[in-house]
């Protein structure tokens, strides 16, 4: 009788992505390909790797690895997807240097490896290793995701601050 009167809740819930990579993580807007750079896949940070290695930075699912392992997509309990790019243009290395250690469907704990790559390689090939952090269904569950740039160490540094509708 009284459940008209009860307060809505309407605190939104802040969600911290800690950072899948070590290195330097810059805004979006560095990365030297428009599709990232431009925000057009979504918003979301990048960094540059000073580790080949690519961690869960939650608690999550493998939602999709891409055939050349240069990239993965995880989804968050919250409903929040992931892309992790790493590299710019690495697909044209067709798997060369990248070694995944998960599959589709598999549950992952933060810090689980996910992918191994070769900087050096990368590199000697003639490819950006900068690596965009994407969230590609923000405007589903989001209202503002925040990037925060700096030094980050995997699996500890918060790199990604969204607020959840």
């Amino acid at each position: 009788m009284f459940s008209k009167w009860r307060k809505k809740n309407t605190e939104s819930k802040v969600l911290e992505i800690l950072s899948p990579l070590t290195g330097e993580a810059v805004p979006l807007a560095q990365v030297p390909d428009e599709a990232f750079a431009g925000g057009h896949m979504g918003p979301g940070i990048a960094v540059e790797p000073s580790e080949g290695r690519l961690v869960a930075p939650f608690d999550g699912k493998v939602v999709h690895v891409i055939k050349s392992n240069h990239a993965v997509m995880m989804e968050h309990s919250s409903g929040l997807q992931f892309l992790f790019h790493l590299g710019i243009n690495t697909v044209s290395l067709k798997g060369e240097g990248f070694t995944a250690h998960v599959s589709v469907g598999d549950k992952v704990k933060a810090g689980q490896l996910l992918i191994e790559f070769d900087i050096a390689a990368i590199r000697e090939a003639g490819y950006p290793v900068i690596s965009p952090i994407i969230v590609t269904n923000a405007g589903e569950v989001t209202s503002s995701v925040e990037p925060i740039t700096g030094p980050v160490t995997a699996g500890s540094s918060v790199i990604l601050k969204a607020v959840l509708q």
